[in-house]
């Protein structure tokens, strides 16, 4: 089979590229500089020049491709270019999702995210859920937008797609805010953990294989969850301590102080230039916010899977462990 992947870079869509090689299929990915993807060119992978943002730039490439893996996404935190997460996630999916349905290709798997439902407020929600409130970051906001005001009424005209909502996804090689928060907590640079925020954990390899299934037996029309088990970033960091014997921060305040924090952030952040971590938008997203959705429709229709925590997150601290003795400079003797 033929693929042709978006986000081929990043953390997910690099894995998953990886792993569509691995089994034998051809692969095309999208990229702004060609220049830079020399791993994926030494896999065997076909590297066009474009960019999602750029209509024009994405018939060619995805001409006679059996299947599309939209994984592109633009994600931060903190970050006050709204402009730029409404032309990559609101338009750039547009671009993909329109061109699936011009060329007529069989099926694409666009990669939603749990993020669309908001904060859940401790439940753990379906695939039927709606968030109808205020979003906590312009990514949540953008990527909801691309959710319901593009990916659901073209698929409801018939548009072959397949939507897949991963939650938090970890493991080597992140480089979110995931990935900082561990960095800094090895180095003894994170001061607090906030109470109560949850996600669903689940371990990147987990996450690509719940894209492949979603090709492999997802229903056109249908969207599936494909998260982890529920942990709070407390025990998350707890488990981490007993995998490293480095302590887990003791300072775990309540979401409302979370949120005078991020009140007192904004104001901050208007006359000096704040880490992505401590920043206002980050600090509301940590206060108290649950990002919970379950995987059992992912479970019973496509043989989803996602591995425990606590087998999964010493693989990455250890990781994360050995990448921060690389870069630590030399100790003199």
């Amino acid at each position: 089979m033929k693929y042709f992947v978006t986000g081929a870079t990043g953390f997910i869509g690099g894995r998953l590229v990886r792993c569509l090689r691995e089994n034998g299929h051809d692969v095309v990915a999208l990229a702004r500089n060609p220049d830079k993807t020399r791993d994926l060119v030494d896999l065997g992978v076909t590297v066009c020049r474009g960019d999602i943002t750029d209509r024009s730039s994405l018939k060619a490439p995805m001409l006679g491709v059996d299947g599309v893996f939209h994984v592109a996404a633009w994600y931060k935190l903190g970050a006050p270019d709204y402009h730029e997460a409404q032309t990559v996630n609101v338009e750039g999916t547009r671009n993909v999702l329109e061109t699936v349905r011009d060329l007529g290709i069989p099926k694409c798997v666009y990669t939603s995210t749990l993020a669309v439902f908001g904060d859940t407020h401790g439940k753990v929600a379906d695939e039927t859920y709606k968030h109808k409130g205020a979003h906590l970051s312009v990514y949540d906001r953008t990527k909801w937008m691309a959710h319901y005001d593009v990916a659901l009424p073209l698929m409801e005209a018939g548009t072959p797609i397949v939507i897949v909502q991963p939650g938090l996804t970890y493991g080597p090689g992140d480089t979110s805010s995931v990935h900082t928060s561990i960095v800094d907590y090895l180095a003894g640079r994170l001061p607090v953990l906030p109470s109560v925020t949850a996600f669903c954990w689940a371990h990147v390899d987990d996450a690509v294989h719940g894209h492949l299934l979603a090709m492999e037996k997802g229903t056109t029309g249908e969207s599936y969850i494909i998260a982890g088990p529920v942990h709070t970033l407390i025990g998350a960091f707890e488990m981490a301590q007993r995998v490293t014997g480095v302590p887990a921060p003791r300072i775990r305040p309540t979401p409302g102080i979370m949120n005078v924090m991020a009140s007192t952030m904004h104001i901050v952040e208007k006359m000096v230039r704040v880490p992505e971590t401590y920043s206002s938008e980050a600090l509301r997203v940590m206060a108290g916010a649950t990002y919970l959705g379950s995987s059992a429709k992912a479970e019973a229709e496509l043989g989803f899977t996602a591995r425990p925590l606590e087998d999964g997150w010493p693989e990455t601290l250890r990781y994360e462990q050995e990448m921060l003795k690389r870069t630590s400079p030399a100790q003199p003797l």
